[in-house]
């Protein structure tokens, strides 16, 4: 597995232990769950990112990251991993935040913006995803229909009570766009040919 997937899920375990221990000694999750007003506490833009709420959730998030994740991790650096991972679970979780605002006030917390995102990557951003798309005669507005059905099917598959749905579609999102950009490859050779 690659390292910055095994550093984010270490992560995952310290974050859990430091929610754990606050739970002990009365100390909830709002201290790591992101929620308006995004001034109170903006450490949870981060905190959020990599807490969860319970033992089941941290495991579905570990295990889908340790499928996604080293795919990632192969075709980039350490450093875009995890300002990837990072940027995109925040944008998802904020997304989520306000988009469901009048649904009521919300709190956010787990990866699944993000291990989306790198799931919308993975999905776009290789080359048989681009030889796919070449095939299929649907021109610009016709990918970004595409991606967007996809990042709906996706979400609607892993609707439940309590699950971000906003933060699952727009992590897909962003990691599909990313995907189709390959902004995260490295090497020239990985850049797609036209």
């Amino acid at each position: 597995m690659a390292r910055p997937t095994l550093r984010t899920l270490a992560l995952f375990a310290a974050v859990f232990a430091v929610q754990t221990l606050g739970g002990v000694v009365g100390i909830g999750t709002g201290l790591f769950a992101l929620a308006l007003p995004l001034g109170d506490r903006p450490w949870t833009i981060v905190t959020s990112v990599y807490a969860h709420g319970g033992f089941t959730h941290l495991l579905a998030n570990a295990v889908a990251l340790a499928v996604v994740g080293p795919l990632v991790a192969r075709v980039t650096t350490p450093i875009r991993f995890h300002a990837f991972f990072l940027g995109t679970g925040a944008i998802a979780a904020i997304a989520q935040i306000f988009l469901t605002v009048p649904l009521g006030p919300t709190a956010v917390l787990g990866a699944s913006g993000a291990i989306f995102a790198l799931l919308g990557y993975t999905l776009v951003g290789n080359r048989a995803s681009e030889a796919v798309l070449a095939w299929l005669p649907i021109g610009r507005r016709g990918r970004l229909t595409l991606f967007a059905v996809v990042a709906a099917v996706l979400t609607l598959a892993t609707a439940a009570p309590g699950v971000a749905l906003v933060a699952h579609f727009v992590g897909f999102s962003l990691g599909a766009v990313a995907g189709r950009g390959r902004i995260l490859h490295t090497s020239r050779e990985a850049t797609p040919r036209q």
